[in-house]
């Protein structure tokens, strides 16, 4: 899938949002798609789940009314999860939360479908009152990806602590649609190369109105948290899921880019079934299961989400000792409406205890992003079939930082925002907490 870019100056683009909020354009509100293209998106969906051999059990769904409208809830591995949702909630009515990127070049379409477009990552108060519209107006069932971004590693990532406030706030009833195998079959490292792998999902009722009424916002984080608690490599083990394919391994090195044998990063190279580090040597291998192993038998990780998980404490390591820095040239693009991705220039990305610092354009760009501005980073792999994208910027302006050097830092650059983010957050809390001692 590919997205329209155009060139423009810097100096034009941002004079065009100039000119975008003098207008102060009406604000659109979600539209509830109609029969004709629920069943449009169910046809579409069809061949690739066929294909996938796609099959779904349904968990207390009886105590959902005919026509009650839902918040779902949904893990995100793949394109597919999309299809997934068409099928499942089919004939019923219901919206879904996209990030304004899949607009671009098609707003009038995403919107007919039932698209409610956002920005990921960045607060928007707008989406809140667009769910609660939809539920509440429309009678439209809404589907939600609280995760936002594609797993890396196969478990679940990071979910906002405000999560369980808007469900509160939203107040309708709570369903979960958890996938099996299509992380398997379609890992976003591997370059979108399909293994032959059977996807399922089952779909849950989690909590009525009336128990999300008498819950604590911590309670159904919780329940949510448990919801979400899931490992697709362990998935694939369990249930002996054999993905024989000789490309298994290509571009695993965007997840596992640190040996732990050398400790050398950006040095490794996952090519076929393997993962060779240049710096040292040393050749893994990835199995038909999903288990790492090595020629001389000697492995520190055989399980990927324990080796990401060390790379994310290394990562940790680097910031409370304030050794970690990341400085590179990027190509950037940037998007203020959903019109096209602008192709600005040139520049320089920062990042490091203080946040993010982006410069370029000859001298015209300078943004800064504090660590506190989101608890994780935008971020993915071959964005667009343009490269990998490490993506920052608020409700006015989106940046797309595409690196000019060798080496996989995005997935470290996710795992750093994550991490400062954590650790600035428990320090301003511990602060408060001995300031209110004092008194």
């Amino acid at each position: 899938m590919k997205i329209k870019i155009i060139d423009k100056n810097y100096s034009e683009l941002l004079e065009k949002q100039r000119r975008m909020q003098e207008k102060r354009e009406k604000h659109k509100l979600p539209v509830r798609p109609n029969m004709f293209f629920r069943t449009l998106m169910r046809l579409v969906a069809a061949p690739d789940l066929k294909n996938a051999h796609f099959k779904f059990n349904k968990v207390g769904m009886e105590k959902l009314g005919k026509k009650e409208p839902a918040l779902i809830l949904m893990n995100h591995s793949a394109f597919i999860d999309m299809e997934i949702v068409a099928r499942l909630m089919y004939p019923r009515p219901f919206n879904i939360v996209a990030t304004t990127d899949g607009f671009i070049g098609k707003n009038w379409l995403m919107r007919q479908i039932g698209c409610i477009p956002t920005k990921k990552f960045v607060n928007d108060t707008t989406l809140i009152r667009d769910i609660k519209y939809t539920l509440d107006e429309l009678k439209s069932s809404v589907v939600l990806f609280p995760e936002a971004g594609y797993s890396f590693d196969g478990t679940a990532t990071l979910l906002p602590d405000s999560l369980g406030r808007c469900v509160k706030l939203l107040g309708a009833p709570l369903v979960m649609i958890t996938t099996h195998g299509a992380f398997s079959r379609d890992p976003l490292y591997n370059n979108l190369q399909h293994r032959k792998v059977n996807v399922s999902a089952t779909e849950e009722y989690l909590l009525s109105p009336e128990q999300i009424k008498e819950m604590s916002v911590a309670e159904i984080n919780e329940t949510i948290s448990r919801a979400f608690s899931f490992d697709n490599f362990r998935w694939q083990q369990e249930n002996q899921v054999k993905i024989s394919e000789s490309f298994r391994a290509d571009s695993l090195n965007r997840i596992l880019y640190k040996c732990p044998a050398c400790n050398a990063e950006g040095h490794t190279v996952g090519s076929g079934i393997s993962l060779t580090c240049n710096a040292c040597g040393k050749k893994y291998y990835l199995d038909e299961y999903g288990y790492m192993c090595s020629e001389d038998g000697a492995i520190e990780f055989s399980h990927i989400p324990e080796w990401y998980n060390w790379e994310r404490e290394e990562v940790r390591r680097e910031l409370e000792k304030g050794d970690y820095a990341l400085d590179i040239p990027v190509d950037i693009m940037a998007t203020i409406d959903t019109k096209h991705l602008y192709r600005i220039g040139e520049g320089r990305l920062i990042h490091n205890n203080e946040g993010f610092t982006l410069t370029g354009c000859d001298g015209e760009l300078l943004y800064h992003q504090r660590p506190l501005a989101s608890y994780t980073l935008n971020s993915d792999f071959n964005w667009y079939e343009v490269g990998d994208m490490i993506s920052i910027g608020n409700n006015d302006i989106l940046y797309y930082c595409f690196p000019k050097v060798q080496g996989d830092i995005v997935a470290k650059t996710r795992l750093a925002v994550e991490e400062l983010y954590k650790i600035v957050r428990d320090l301003k809390r511990a602060n408060r907490a001995a300031g209110a001692a004092e008194k």
